[in-house]
């Protein structure tokens, strides 16, 4: 669903309160309805009951006969604007019909002497509602009850009940319409503070990163606010941070060309063969330098976005990659005499993690080590387990880093020291990302004898099988 087509906050929350209302007033509907029917069956039925017991008055023994007289008034009172028939049926005690209808038939079970029982049943096609009065006969008691029947159609009862249901409908409708605009109403009012805060978002520059000003703003809102702003706050630092990135690679890049254009003059003013050879090497390193430059940022905006991750399944033998990698710099090594060493384990070391990102993180370990350790010196790189942790950490005896200095060295581009030193200040800051994408912990400390540089890598204790 686009956002075009959602509704809005306001819409919804009229909506879940509309919903609910609504079928409470079906719920009261249904049971108007039937309400209804109940007041209407009564109404008729006292009409009925009224009628039956005007005729019972009118019964006489005389002479042994029974003597029936239908008053006016007892079928008057059915009089409606409904026109409905009535019928009446009056059978002694034998059950022989003294007058009436005949086809008006008896109740299923008589009612007993001065009660009524009511039924509906059909005369000539069309529903009717029945009395059946027992009316005792004080003259001759040992005759019995006259059963007296007053029944009637039901025209005038269904307008009633169906008048009566309307009724409610109508209160119901109107009910719900104003609950609804008094809902909108109060939902403008209380949304005024989110609207506010969507306006003030809104009119801001693009690239604008100040915090929110809340102002007065309710309780629930304020949670809200205050995570936008600590939002706003880390994007602003690592905006901070992309922005020195860049500004640094792009002088760490701008650099190296230049020397080589620089270079690439020289040799090419200069008619002397050896100074051409000598300029060519110059450049030759100088594109070697570069290069690396280039894949070092290229690892570390990998290790940035998280875009090297693990392949399903995948698991990698932390001492087999930490020879290869030894291996990989033994050339450099014997170029600066240095005595690069390995203390291995005796079983695997297994990581499940990407054989990428570890290659590259010891791969700079290493590397950073033998750059900054004087010629003639010691790296050793050692791996082992601490408490269930694959530990892998790296000594040298080079000239070490100040306590004071350590936090900086994970930043980008940072040198400590001489800049003779060939690099670009990206070794540990690759290492660091590497690591917090792998979930471990780096740590920077001072060897037990000596100086130089112990940098250490546990890994989650749950890493290893």
């Amino acid at each position: 669903m686009t956002s075009e087509s959602a509704l809005s906050l306001r819409a919804r929350l009229l909506l879940w309160l509309l919903v609910p209302l609504g079928v409470l007033a079906l719920t009261n509907l249904t049971l108007a309805r039937r309400e209804a029917r109940h007041t209407a069956d009564m109404v008729q039925d006292r009409l009925l009951l009224g009628s039956a017991r005007i005729i019972a008055q009118q019964i006489q023994f005389e002479d042994g006969l029974l003597d029936v007289a239908i008053p006016p008034a007892a079928l008057e009172l059915f009089q409606s604007r409904a026109q409905d028939r009535v019928y009446y049926r009056i059978a002694s005690p034998k059950g022989v019909l003294l007058s009436g209808y005949a086809e008006l038939p008896p109740p299923a079970e008589a009612p007993r002497p001065e009660e009524s029982v009511y039924f509906q049943t059909e005369v000539r096609g069309e529903p009717v509602r029945v009395v059946a009065y027992a009316q005792p006969v004080f003259a001759a008691p040992a005759e019995g009850p006259v059963i007296i029947e007053v029944a009637q159609t039901l025209q005038d009862h269904n307008q009633l009940a169906r008048k009566l249901w309307t009724t409610t409908l109508r209160q119901d409708l109107w009910t719900l319409a104003l609950a609804g605009l008094l809902i909108w109403f109060a939902l403008r009012r209380g949304l005024k503070d989110i609207l506010r805060l969507r306006d003030e978002v809104g009119r801001r520059k693009p690239g604008s990163l100040e915090p929110i000003q809340a102002g007065p703003m309710p309780q629930e809102l304020r949670p809200l606010v205050e995570s936008l702003n600590g939002y706003i706050q880390r994007l602003d630092a690592q905006m901070a941070v992309r922005s020195r990135f860049i500004a640094n690679a792009s002088h760490q890049l701008r650099t190296p060309f230049a020397v080589l254009q620089t270079q690439a003059n020289y040799g090419l003013r200069s008619p002397d063969p050896a100074v051409k050879d000598e300029t060519l090497g110059a450049m030759s390193e100088g594109v070697r330098q570069g290069t690396r430059l280039v894949n070092q940022l290229l690892a570390l905006s990998r290790a940035e976005a998280g875009a090297q991750t693990r392949r399903p399944g995948e698991v990698v033998d932390l001492t087999e990659l930490a020879q290869r990698v030894l291996e990989e710099q033994a050339t450099l090594a014997q170029a600066r005499r240095i005595d690069l060493g390995f203390d291995r384990p005796e079983d695997r070391v297994d990581l499940p993690a990407s054989s990428t990102m570890l290659h590259e993180l010891v791969a700079n370990l290493v590397d950073n080590a033998l750059r900054y350790t004087p010629p003639g010196g010691r790296v050793t790189l050692s791996l082992r387990r601490v408490e269930g942790r694959p530990v892998l950490s790296i000594e040298d005896n080079g000239p070490g880093i100040p306590p004071a200095d350590r936090a900086r060295v994970f930043e980008r581009f940072c040198r400590l020291g001489s800049y003779d030193t060939p690099g670009c200040g990206l070794g540990l800051s690759i290492v660091q990302e590497v690591a917090r994408a792998l979930g471990a912990e780096v740590r920077l400390s001072d060897p037990t004898t000596g100086p130089g540089l112990v940098v250490t890598v546990a890994f989650p204790a749950g890493a290893t099988r």
